[in-house]
């Protein structure tokens, strides 16, 4: 298939798919009359990548998975490579939800704290008010 074809039945655009051939993560066989062509393994790479970007992978996280499947396997993550991508991004993620945790913590003390000595309602006044 052609680059546009191949564009539409993943539903990306033929500039994404020439930048993932020049970060070497795609790469077209030449047809004669120069053509870039793809087959049903090219697609499989795309739809990978296009997988991992949903959940957060930069483009240098999928290459163990790209790689994966370059090699004949049948998923992207059944080499070690990918396996050690999955845990960092893991680990990564529960880092990000321990700080969040914290914030949500102390916002949940604050707010505590502030009903605790029951505000009233607020006057808010402007300049113009205070000159009068």
């Amino acid at each position: 298939m052609r680059i546009g074809e191949l564009a539409q039945r993943a539903g990306t655009t033929t500039r994404a798919l020439r930048f993932y051939e020049s970060q070497g993560l795609l790469s077209a066989r030449r047809a004669a009359n120069g053509y870039r062509e793809y087959g049903e393994d090219d697609f499989r790479l795309v739809r990978e990548i296009q997988t991992l970007q949903a959940v957060g992978f930069s483009l240098d996280d999928t290459r163990p998975f790209v790689e994966c499947l370059r090699a004949g396997h049948e998923t992207g993550d059944s080499c070690a490579d990918s396996i050690e991508v999955y845990e960092r991004k893991l680990a990564e993620v529960e880092a990000c939800l321990d700080r969040l945790q914290a914030v949500r913590d102390d916002l949940r003390a604050k707010l505590t704290e502030a009903l605790d000595r029951e505000p009233g309602p607020c006057r808010v006044t402007t300049s113009f008010e205070e000159s009068r």
